[in-house]
């Protein structure tokens, strides 16, 4: 199975899942220190960078869904598609903390919404599972890549290939 949106022959939705997983945790670390005291703009921070990481949440389910109309329909798209269903709902905990924090003065966190994100976290730890589960059945009928320096042994010529981008 090919990825409909490539870039260099690499599929773009498992670059861009990266950056909503990595903007989420980044949003409650923030929040977690402006509840344990830290300085105030810190709750600030967290809040403006959920609403990043819900902008690229929604640009990486573009790219899902895209990518879903080539899914066979047997375990690889039921998985794909609790794939997207679980990373919409850590989404959608985030927006509902975004919408609470969107008309507080200082945007500052609470408990019950660093509570919110870490639930939401745990849902998203699922998610990676799951994608995890993707990228072995989407890679399953593809060469075997090597994963230690052993394998590398007794490998001549270069094992790194540069093919320019097709006109």
């Amino acid at each position: 199975m090919q990825s409909r949106l490539r870039v260099q022959g690499h599929p773009i939705q498992p670059m861009l899942v990266t950056f909503p997983y990595g903007l989420f945790v980044s949003a409650t670390i923030f929040d977690l220190t402006d509840v344990l005291g830290g300085p105030a703009f810190l709750g600030e921070v967290g809040y403006w960078t959920a609403v990043a990481a819900l902008v690229a949440a929604g640009l990486t389910a573009i790219a899902g869904m895209i990518d879903l109309w080539d899914v066979p329909g047997d375990r690889t798209r039921r998985t794909a598609v609790t794939f997207n269903l679980v990373n919409t709902a850590m989404a959608g905990l985030f927006l509902i903390g975004c919408l609470i924090r969107a008309d507080a003065p200082q945007r500052g966190a609470s408990v019950v919404l660093l509570l919110t994100e870490v639930v939401a976290l745990a849902v998203g730890g699922i998610g990676v599972r799951l994608g995890a589960r993707l990228m072995r059945q989407f890679d399953a009928g593809r060469r075997a890549e090597a994963t230690t320096f052993d394998a590398l042994n007794g490998v001549s010529g270069s094992t790194v290939e540069i093919v320019p981008p097709r006109s």
